[in-house]
């Protein structure tokens, strides 16, 4: 009897354990939120692990525009056409960075704006703070009137400033606008 009850621990533990590491997300790779789509530079369609869907929009930062509408993809305003080629960039760059992680994103959520969009900070499974590479590479600025809501501000400034200083991406360009003076040059338009 003695040797049944111990086989029997054996065998329920050894399913215990099979069944706890199929189950865990570091093995199976399913760790993180589903990016179903990269909206521009800084915006990711979410599906989370219960089947909700949101939009997430970076905290501390702003990418430049990519253009919305056939008319803005058809325009010849030297300014348009500046904005969108360095917001298809960093676009590019995310879808990029999307990627090489799986198509899955780690979500420290600080916040909803306006238009009721998750305000986070976004990690790839591996670590890397996607706002970080976006500033370190010139791709995406501080969106200063935010950065009191943003728990990495200081790790972000840091970004930015090494970019400015190489004069990286759309630090190398003098005609390039920032993307909130051009959202607000176009509002009327």
């Amino acid at each position: 009897m003695q040797k049944l009850t111990k086989q029997l621990v054996t065998w329920l533990s050894a399913t215990i354990i099979v069944v706890g590491v199929a189950g865990c997300d570091k093995f199976s790779g399913a760790s993180g939120d589903l990016v179903e789509r990269v909206s521009d530079g800084d915006t990711l369609a979410i599906k989370d692990a219960k089947g909700n869907k949101f939009n997430v929009r970076f905290a501390c930062v702003d990418a430049p525009e990519v253009p919305h509408s056939q008319k803005e993809r058809n325009s010849s305003r030297v300014s348009d056409r500046n904005q969108f080629n360095w917001g298809e960039k960093a676009q590019a760059r995310l879808q990029q960075l999307v990627k090489q992680s799986g198509d899955r994103v780690i979500l420290n959520i600080t916040d909803t704006d306006r238009y009721q969009r998750k305000v986070a900070e976004v990690r790839l499974k591996d670590g890397t703070f996607v706002q970080e590479v976006l500033l370190r590479e010139g791709l995406a600025k501080v969106y200063r009137p935010y950065l009191n809501k943003c728990p990495s501000k200081d790790l972000v400034q840091q970004a930015e400033t090494k970019a400015q200083q190489q004069k990286l991406g759309v630090w190398s360009d003098s005609k390039f606008t920032n993307p909130w003076e051009f959202r607000s040059a176009n509002k009327n338009k």
